[in-house]
């Protein structure tokens, strides 16, 4: 959509209350979802001109009901005079409370893999079009589009009605839905690929998104521990690259550009969450991102009480990245040696093979603990395994600051002595 900002903002925000409205009535979650697109796409051309009508969402939800009509047209009668009822707005009940929770734990459906969830909630729930999140995923429109038309296509083969999942896997469903805004927001805080480091379009829709699921479930101490996590971390996006685009690490950022408001409200949110009940592993990492915000500067960091969360963390959610995160706490705490033996306990796990980001850590702990040789060419392997250019050349440079050291064909004493 290419409308002025104050009017996209309204289009997302209905959205999924109109697709929801539609589904409720009509079901096919497809032909809903494409109806509603259309009328994004007239509203994002028509209202920046004409003005916001008096009742947006009936608009919408009326120019919706026309594209079914003429989606139907080809139908039997009994359709076509179904189709005729849908033109009068009056005819579907007013947007419910939980439509848009609804249209979440339906975009994330088990029978979707993980990328479709994404490119199916972002289109559905966030009222991004294809090409939107085919520029945000670096891949060409055509492919983004038949990645969710079959998306779609696997919804209706389930038979997935437009109602909450039974309670018995509301729990469960609720973890993929979180899991999928939590990769929305990696994704945009440090994109995997392309020309920049950070993709403000996707963090902001991840975080509006969230916000929007507490405002919906405000019991629920993970999604708020998760929009806690986002705003602790979000607010450090203007100090993370200077002027030409290069990366800051965090020890070297002007914290006087951190984002206040945001900080201050992610760390009322936690305060909040971490009295209210059970905590999860959301939880425990919005308390690391607050030790982090909370420090005037990188030698005041409590990174004991950092690497206690690590700890925290490794027991009730295990995985090679959260050791790897761990690691670096164990080094800033015990020394580099130490977190270089952690990082080592992965270097047989299978899901570290598709990330530049071990050896990465480990380029940063060698050169803490006086190997530059090694360090070197761990960060050029870190750089070869990356597509983020910002990530590249950030990691190609750290490796040209160690060129002096001798090549490999050269004799080298013993690393304490270089």
């Amino acid at each position: 959509m290419n409308a002025e900002p104050a009017v996209e903002g309204l289009l997302r925000e209905l959205a999924p209350q109109v697709l929801g409205a539609l589904i409720r009535r009509h079901g096919q979650f497809d032909a809903c979802e494409d109806a509603v697109q259309e009328a994004l796409l007239a509203a994002a051309v028509q209202w920046p001109a004409d003005g916001v009508p008096e009742r947006p969402w009936s608009w919408l939800l009326t120019v919706a009901s026309r594209a079914l009509v003429d989606h139907w047209r080809t139908d039997s009668a009994r359709r076509r005079r179904e189709a005729a009822a849908a033109l009068d707005p009056t005819r579907v009940s007013a947007p419910e409370a939980q439509d848009t929770l609804v249209l979440l734990f339906l975009c994330c459906h088990p029978v979707l893999s993980p990328p479709s969830q994404l490119a199916l909630t972002l289109r559905a729930v966030g009222g991004l079009s294809t090409a939107q999140i085919a520029a945000a995923f670096l891949v060409p429109e055509t492919t983004m589009a038949q990645r969710i038309g079959r998306a779609k296509q696997r919804i209706r083969d389930a038979g997935a009605r437009f109602v909450l999942p039974p309670p018995d896997e509301r729990a469960g469903r609720l973890g993929v839905v979180l899991h999928v805004l939590y990769l929305v927001f990696n994704e945009g805080y440090t994109a995997s690929s392309g020309p920049g480091l950070h993709r403000g379009e996707l963090t902001t829709e991840a975080i509006r998104l969230t916000r929007l699921l507490h405002g919906l479930l405000p019991g629920d101490t993970e999604v708020a521990g998760l929009l806690a996590l986002m705003l602790l971390t979000d607010a450090r996006s203007a100090a993370r690259t200077d002027a030409a685009g290069s990366i800051v690490p965090l020890a070297e950022q002007d914290r006087s550009r951190w984002e206040g408001a945001a900080i201050a409200e992610g760390q009322e949110l936690l305060t909040r969450t971490l009295r209210a009940g059970p905590v999860g592993p959301y939880q425990i990492q919005a308390a690391i991102a607050a030790v982090h915000d909370e420090a005037a500067d990188d030698e005041l960091t409590d990174w004991p009480q950092i690497l206690a969360l690590y700890e925290v963390l490794v027991q009730i959610a295990p995985g090679p990245m959260v050791t790897l995160s761990r690691a670096v706490a164990t080094a800033r705490v015990h020394g580099p040696r130490a977190g270089l033996a952690l990082i080592g306990t992965l270097d047989a796990d299978e899901r570290m093979t598709h990330t530049h980001r071990l050896e990465a850590v480990r380029a940063h702990l060698l050169e803490q603990a006086g190997d530059p040789y090694a360090a070197r060419e761990s960060y050029l392997r870190a750089a070869r395994m990356t597509a983020s250019l910002p990530e590249q050349r950030y990691l190609t440079r750290r490796a040209a600051l160690l060129r002096t050291v001798p090549t490999a064909t050269e004799p080298t004493g013993p690393c304490d002595d270089i």
